[in-house]
Parts: C-alpha cells; sequence; structure tokens
C-alpha cells in the first residue's frame, strides 16, 4: 500500500474552532500527523520560536524563496509575506507523515491548483447563529471586528464548494474523530495506489500464464 504522506488543506470560518480541532487531532495522532510551518517576515513575538510557531526569515530570504518557486503557496498582509515552504513540507510527505496545511479559501484553491492530490477539507460551525455565538464567547474582540469577521464568512461560504470534505465542528471529540477518519479514508483512494494496482495486475496475469 502507499505509504507516501498526504497533503491536506484545513481552511474554515474565524471561530470555526480550527485550530482547537488541529490541535486535538495533533495530540491524539501524533504518529500519523505533522502541521505544516509557515514562514514568515515578520519579528518573532514573545515566547515564539524559530522552528516552532513559524521559520522567521528576511524579506530578502523570502523573496529568493519565490524567485527559485521553494514555496508551495505564499500571501503578503501589511507588511509581511508568510508562506509554505516547499522541503519541510516534502521531507514530512516522505516520512509518511500526513502534513496539514491551515490556510485561508484562496490559499488552499492555489495549492490544489499546484497540487491536484492535495486533499481539502472545510471546517464549518453547525449554524451562523452558533458561529456568531462562538465569536462573542471568545471575549476578546469587539462587535465591530466580529461583524466584520462574520461578513467575511459570508464571502467565504461562496467558495465551500470546491471542498473535498466538508468537516462540521459540533462536539469536538466527534469532530477530531471525522477528519482523521476521512484522511484515513483517503489513503485507500484507488488513483493514490496505482503502484499496489499494477504490481497485482502484472503477478496475476503471470500466474494465469504458469
Amino acid at each position: 500500500m502507499n505509504k507516501k504522506g498526504i497533503l491536506i488543506v484545513v481552511s474554515g470560518f474565524s471561530g470555526a474552532g480550527k485550530g482547537t480541532l488541529m490541535k486535538e487531532l495533533l495530540q491524539k495522532y501524533e504518529e500519523k500527523y505533522a502541521l505544516s510551518i509557515s514562514a514568515t517576515t515578520r519579528q518573532p513575538r514573545e515566547g515564539e520560536l524559530h522552528g516552532r510557531e513559524y521559520f522567521f526569515i528576511s524579506k530578502n530570504e523570502f523573496e529568493k524563496m519565490i524567485a527559485k518557486d521553494e514555496l508551495i503557496e505564499y500571501a503578503r498582509y501589511v507588511e509581511n509575506y508568510y508562506g509554505t515552504p516547499r522541503s519541510y513540507v516534502e521531507q514530512k510527505l516522505d516520512e509518511g507523515k500526513d502534513v496539514i496545511l491551515e490556510i485561508e479559501i484562496q490559499g488552499a484553491l492555489k495549492v490544489k491548483e499546484k497540487f491536484p492530490d492535495t486533499l481539502l477539507l472545510f471546517v464549518a460551525p453547525p449554524s451562523a447563529q452558533e458561529l456568531k455565538h462562538r465569536l462573542v464567547g471568545r471575549g476578546t474582540e469587539t462587535m465591530e471586528v466580529i461583524n466584520s469577521r462574520m461578513s467575511r464568512a459570508a464571502e467565504e461560504a461562496e467558495g465551500m464548494e470546491n471542498y473535498d470534505y466538508l468537516i462540521i465542528n459540533d462536539t469536538l471529540e466527534e469532530c477530531v474523530e471525522q477528519m482523521h477518519s476521512v484522511i484515513q479514508a483517503e489513503h485507500l483512494r484507488c488513483s493514490r495506489n496505482t503502484n499496489f494496482i499494477e504490481k497485482i495486475q502484472k503477478e496475476l496475469k503471470e500466474m494465469k500464464g504458469e
């Protein structure tokens, strides 16, 4: 069977619980998954470590990586670049780990274009009302910010049908298991196991001719 890892992109609305979901999945199935680490040109915040939260690099280094096509995807926010280094992802995939990228819709579709085998998962709350409830419940943002996140969610919802699977984050434990099951089932897809299929077809032909 195919032992190489799968590249997975997880997107979802702000407040859908993607971060918590990823944390639980990686804690529970540590040996199976790796969370992709982004490169950024912004300065490390207190407590952040190079190679753990981000790969902190200079603007010049980042632009060299763009020129050499060493990034799976990248974007610029305000004055800083953020992107996914290809070498780190490929190393983890070759180790047999399923690599998870947590990025927004535009970036996700760019990745799928570049790597058609990518598995796209969209995380959504059970309802729009629940999404607003969770954003308010955080207690960290003003109503103005919450309303702007809700209006962004309405725009993002337009791209949901471009994803392979929808994961509804209602009960965290169930959601973790559902996501794990979807990814593991993906390993069994015939298109991911062409080597095995060709091998057994060849063996059967040879046995038939004995």
